[in-house]
């Protein structure tokens, strides 16, 4: 069995590809401040996006999006901010929350929400 950083990092693949399927280019992958992690930027027409990405194998102990809690959101949001500081060529933002269950599986489920947070 994967561990807990090979089935994140599955589950970022998968949400990236499907999220450039809709359209999207990702900008950054894994994009690290002193403050934390965001996992994919990407541009949606003239929107910079923001996403977090939850992957499971199933949702025997929750569902992924259960995983977003105040304290995650605030901290998306502070992230967010110290992205557009450093690159203040960002107009409009939102934060997109993405779900993948099934990584390892040949057809994983995607959901996306977008302005989750």
């Amino acid at each position: 069995m994967a561990d807990k950083d090979d089935l994140g990092r599955r589950g970022e693949e998968i949400a990236a590809t499907w999220l450039e399927g809709q359209g999207m280019t990702v900008i950054a992958r894994n994009w690290r401040c002193a403050s934390g992690e965001i996992d994919v930027i990407l541009r949606d027409g003239d929107t910079t996006v923001f996403a977090e990405v939850k992957t499971r194998t199933s949702t025997a102990y929750g569902h992924p999006f259960e995983a977003i809690t105040a304290a995650k959101a605030g901290r998306l949001r502070r992230l967010a901010a110290e992205w557009c500081r450093a690159n203040p060529a960002a107009a409009e933002i939102r934060i997109d929350v993405v779900a993948v269950l099934g990584a390892w599986s040949p057809r994983p489920t995607v959901e996306h929400v977008r302005g989750a947070v």
